[in-house]
C-alpha cells in the first residue's frame, strides 16, 4: 500500500463517519473532502474543483428546475387527479394507483417533489375514504422512489453512473436504458406493497374514533382530548379588558386559547388582539398543571431598596445605543428570529422608536427602520457594532441618559430566591421568568461573584438576587392567571371547535424550506400567521408542551388550528405544505402547455441521441424561467442545493480513489474474496453492500464512491461494466429501509405517524424482495459477460 493509497483511504473513512453521524452538515463534509484531496496532492486544484462543472452535477440541478416548472404549472396535479379518481375505496386499489401515479411522475420529476406534491391529495383521499393516512403515505414515498429508477433523469444516481461510464471512456447509458430493469423493480415493488406490505403497515383505530367528523383523526394520535379544558374569567380579574397576548397565557402557561364563549356567542380561533371580558369561558389546550408553577414565581421576594442602575454591570460591561438604518437587513425581523444575544453577545434593554421607549416583550417585537436599540454587553462586543453591517451610529450612553430618557431606574428591581423556592435547581430557561415578566434577567448577584448577562442554562441557587427589568404591576398579571377558575365538570369536544370558518389541519416543512433549526418563537408564528400550533408529531411521538422553543426539523408534522383563510395563506408559503388540497397555492395553469412543450423539447433530442442530456436540461431550465413557468426565486428554491454540493464535493474523492490505485486495490480484494464464486456472487456482494450503505450514506455520495471500485472490479474479472453499474444505480436508489435513507421517507413520517421500526419492517422486507428480483432479472437484461 502506497502512502497516497493510505491517505485517500483515511480521507474516505473519515468522510463516511461524518456522513453517517452528521456531526457537521453533509455538504460541509463534502467541501472539506474536496479541500483535503487537493491539499494532500491526491488531485490537482483543477480536478478538485471540476465537480462543480461536471455534467452530472449540471444535469442534477437543471432537472430540479425542470421538475419545479412542471409542478408550478399544474402538470403533475392534472396527472395525479386524473389517475387518483380511479382509486375507488379499496385499499389495495388505492395503493396500486397511488404508487403507479407517483412512479410515472417520478420518471421525469424529482422524486421528493412528487411526494410533496401528492401528499395533500393523498391526505384528502384518506379522509374521504376513512382510511388512516399511515396506510397510504409510505406507499406514496416508495412509489416515488421506484419510479425514479426507470429513466436516466429519474434520480441522481442514474445520472451519476452514466457520467462515470463516460469519464471511463465507455459508452454512457441512454435515457431509456434504465427502463427495462427499472420497470421490473417498480412493478415488483408495487405488487409487494399491495399484496404483502400493506399488511405490515401500522394500523390504527383513529378512523373509527373520528366518525363524528373528517378532522377528528388527530384527537387520538396527538392526545388532544386529554389536554382540553375550560377556564372562566372571574369578576374583578386583572385580566378583564386585557388582550390574549398581554394576558401571557401562552408564554407563561404554555396554553393555547382556541375558543371564547361569551354569553350566547362563541369566538373560535381567537386572535392575539381579542380582549377578555368578565365571565368569559375560555376553551384551552394545554396542561392544567402549569398553573401550579405560578406558585414558584410568587415565592420570589422583591427587595424594596432602590438598586443602582449600573449595579449589574462592571467596568467591562457597557451600555450603548445603535441605530437601524433604512437599508438594514434586520428590518421586519424580531430579536428572537435574529438570535440577537447569541449572535452579537449583547442584550437589548430597550427599543427607542419615534420618541417612545419600549422595554418589555422585546424578543417578539418586529424591528423597524429608525429604531434605536439600547444594548448592554462586554465592551469588545459593543465595539464591533461600529463596523457591523445592518447597524449605524453606535455610541455609548451616559448614565444620565439611562435615567432621563430611557427611565431604566423606574423598572429595575431585585428579586431574591428563597431557601424553600421551587426554582432552586432550575435553569433560567426552565424557570421561564423572562416569559413571565416580559423581560430578561439582566444579572445574578451571587455573593462576591456576580454573574453578568447570565446564559439561559444558568442554574438558580438559594439566595440568588436576580436583577430584572420590570414593575410590580407585572406580577398582577401572574396573580390574575393564578385566579383563573378551572371548570372540571365538563370537558370540551374538539369537534365543536371546528366549523365552516375554522379548520384543524396538519402542515409539514416543504423540501425547499429555509426554516430547519428555527423555533416557532423565532418565527413569531402565532402573530405572523394567526394560527395556533396545538401539537407536533416527530419521530413517532406526539409533543404538546414547550413547542415554541423546539427547533423545527424536516419531517415534523404541526397540528394547526385557525381560520380557514389563514390556513390557505399558509399553504401559499414556500416553506410549508398544508396537508389538504384546498389550502394549496394555485398553479399557473395558463402556462401548462408551455411547460409540457419545454419538457418535450428537452427529452426528444436526448432520446434521439442528438444532444447530451446535460445541455438539453440546462437549456430547458432556462426556458422554464424565460417563459414564466417559474420565477428565478422559485427556480433557486427547487434546486436541492445539499445534493449539488454533496455530489460536487465528493467527486474529487472518487477521482482520487481511481488515480491513486486505491479503487483498483479494493477491486482486487473483492475479486480475491468473492471472485472464485463467480460473477453473480461478485454482483450480489456489490449490490448487498450498496443496499446496506443506503441506510447510512447519502445515495449520491455512495454512487460517487462505489463507481470507481465497480469499474475496476469488472475490468479485473473481464466482466461487463454496464451490468455492474446498472446494479449499483438500482440498489443505491432503492432507499426504503430507514426514514433517513431518503428525504421522501422523512417527508411522510410526520403526517403518517410512522416510527423507525415501521420503515425497518416494511422497507427492509421490500429491499430483500428487490434484491432477489434484481439478481434474477439483471443478468438477463444486462449480461454479466461482454
Amino acid at each position: 500500500m502506497t502512502p497516497d493509497i493510505a491517505m485517500v483511504l483515511f480521507i474516505l473513512a473519515v468522510s463516511v463517519v461524518f456522513l453517517i453521524t452528521e456531526w457537521i452538515p453533509m455538504e460541509v463534509t463534502a467541501l472539506l473532502v474536496l479541500g483535503a484531496v487537493a491539499l494532500t496532492g491526491l488531485v490537482n486544484p483543477v480536478e478538485a474543483l471540476s465537480g462543480f462543472s461536471n455534467p452530472a452535477v449540471v444535469t442534477v440541478w437543471a432537472v430540479f428546475i425542470l421538475s419545479g416548472g412542471l409542478m408550478r404549472t399544474g402538470v403533475a396535479n392534472l396527472i395525479g387527479h386524473f389517475v387518483l379518481r380511479l382509486a375507488g375505496k379499496s385499499e389495495t386499489t388505492m395503493i396500486v394507483v397511488i404508487m403507479t401515479t407517483a412512479g410515472v411522475m417520478s420518471a421525469l420529476m424529482n422524486n421528493v417533489a412528487v411526494a410533496a406534491l401528492m401528499l395533500p391529495v393523498v391526505m384528502d383521499i384518506a379522509r374521504h375514504t376513512g382510511s388512516p393516512p399511515s396506510r397510504l403515505l409510505m406507499p406514496l414515498a416508495y412509489g416515488s422512489l421506484l419510479g425514479g429508477l426507470t429513466t436516466q433523469i429519474g434520480t441522481p444516481p442514474n445520472i451519476l453512473v452514466s457520467e462515470a461510464l463516460r469519464d471511463a471512456e465507455l459508452k454512457s447509458f441512454s435515457f431509456f436504458d434504465f427502463t427495462p430493469v427499472g420497470l421490473v423493480i417498480m412493478i415488483t415493488g408495487i405488487a409487494f406493497m399491495a399484496l404483502v406490505g400493506r399488511h405490515l403497515l401500522p394500523q390504527r383505530d383513529v378512523a373509527k374514533e373520528s366518525s363524528k367528523g373528517k378532522e377528528g383523526d388527530w384527537k387520538t394520535q396527538y392526545d388532544l382530548q386529554e389536554r382540553l379544558f375550560h377556564v372562566r374569567i372571574p369578576r374583578k380579574s386583572i385580566l378583564v379588558n386585557k388582550t390574549l397576548v398581554t394576558s401571557r397565557m401562552g408564554s407563561v402557561l404554555g396554553w393555547n386559547v382556541i375558543g371564547i364563549t361569551r354569553k350566547d356567542r362563541t369566538i373560535l380561533a381567537p386572535g392575539p388582539a381579542d380582549t377578555l371580558q368578565v365571565g368569559d369561558r375560555l376553551t384551552v389546550e394545554g396542561r392544567i398543571e402549569n398553573l401550579k408553577e405560578l406558585k414558584s414565581w410568587r415565592q420570589l421576594v422583591i427587595e424594596e431598596d432602590e438598586i443602582d442602575i449600573e449595579a449589574p454591570y462592571t467596568d467591562d460591561i457597557k451600555i450603548g445605543e445603535v441605530l437601524l438604518p433604512v437599508n438594514s437587513r434586520f428590518i421586519s425581523k424580531t430579536l428572537n428570529s435574529i438570535g440577537f444575544r447569541g449572535r452579537f453577545g449583547a442584550n437589548v434593554l430597550a427599543i427607542r422608536r419615534n420618541g417612545t421607549i419600549k422595554r418589555t416583550n422585546l424578543q417578539d417585537e418586529m424591528l423597524e427602520h429608525g429604531d434605536k436599540l439600547l444594548i448592554a454587553g462586554h465592551q469588545d462586543h459593543l465595539e464591533e457594532f461600529k463596523t457591523l453591517s445592518g447597524f449605524d451610529k453606535f455610541r455609548y450612553v451616559p448614565r444620565s441618559e439611562l435615567t432621563d430618557v430611557y427611565h431604566l431606574h423606574e423598572r429595575l428591581m431585585v428579586m431574591r430566591v428563597l431557601q424553600e423556592s421551587e426554582l432552586i435547581g432550575k435553569t433560567l430557561k426552565e424557570s421561564r421568568l423572562g416569559d413571565a415578566l416580559g423581560s430578561r434577567v439582566l444579572g445574578i448577584l451571587r455573593g462576591d461573584d456576580p454573574i453578568l448577562m447570565p446564559e439561559p442554562s444558568e442554574v438558580l441557587q438559594a439566595g440568588d438576587r436576580l436583577v430584572v427589568e420590570g414593575r410590580l404591576s407585572d406580577f398582577e398579571i401572574l396573580q390574575g392567571l393564578e385566579e383563573l377558575e378551572i371548570e372540571r365538570r365538563t370537558r370540551p369536544d374538539m369537534d365543536t371547535l371546528v366549523s365552516g370558518k375554522v379548520g384543524l389541519v396538519e402542515a409539514i416543512l416543504s423540501p425547499h424550506t429555509t426554516l430547519v433549526g428555527k423555533t416557532l418563537r423565532q418565527l413569531n408564528f402565532r402573530e405572523k400567521y394567526g394560527l395556533s400550533v396545538l401539537a407536533m408529531w416527530r419521530g413517532g411521538k406526539a409533543y404538546q408542551s414547550n413547542l415554541r422553543d423546539m427547533d423545527l426539523r424536516f419531517g415534523d408534522a404541526l397540528l394547526l388550528l385557525g381560520l380557514r383563510d389563514k390556513l390557505q395563506l399558509l399553504g401559499r408559503e414556500p416553506d410549508f405544505i398544508v396537508l389538504t388540497e384546498t389550502a394549496q397555492e394555485e398553479p399557473r395553469l395558463e402556462k401548462i402547455k408551455i411547460s409540457t412543450l419545454i419538457m418535450g423539447m428537452v427529452l426528444f433530442p436526448v432520446i434521439m441521441g442528438w444532444v447530451p442530456i446535460y445541455i438539453a436540461a440546462v437549456v430547458g431550465a432556462a426556458f422554464m424561467v424565460l417563459s414564466g413557468c417559474l420565477t428565478m426565486e422559485e427556480a433557486y428554491r427547487h434546486i436541492e442545493w445539499k445534493a449539488v454540493f454533496l455530489i460536487a464535493g465528493m467527486l474529487p474523492l472518487g477521482t482520487a480513489l481511481d488515480q491513486t490505485g486505491a479503487a483498483k486495490m479494493i477491486a482486487e480484494g473483492v475479486v480475491t474474496f468473492v471472485g472464485p464464486y463467480g460473477p453473480r456472487a461478485v454482483m450480489f456482494g456489490m449490490v448487498a453492500l450498496t443496499f446496506l450503505a443506503t441506510c447510512f450514506v447519502p445515495t449520491a455520495a455512495l454512487v460517487v464512491l462505489m463507481a470507481p471500485i465497480v469499474l475496476n472490479t469488472s475490468t479485473n474479472m473481464g466482466l461487463s461494466p454496464y451490468a455492474f453499474m446498472m446494479a449499483i444505480a438500482m440498489a443505491s436508489s432503492a432507499s426504503f429501509t430507514t426514514p433517513i435513507s431518503h428525504p421522501a421517507n422523512i417527508l411522510v413520517m410526520g403526517p403518517g405517524g410512522y416510527r423507525f421500526m415501521d420503515y425497518l419492517k416494511v422497507g427492509g422486507l421490500l429491499t430483500l424482495v428487490i434484491l432477489a428480483v434484481l439478481m434474477v432479472a439483471l443478468p438477463v437484461l444486462w449480461p454479466l459477460t461482454p
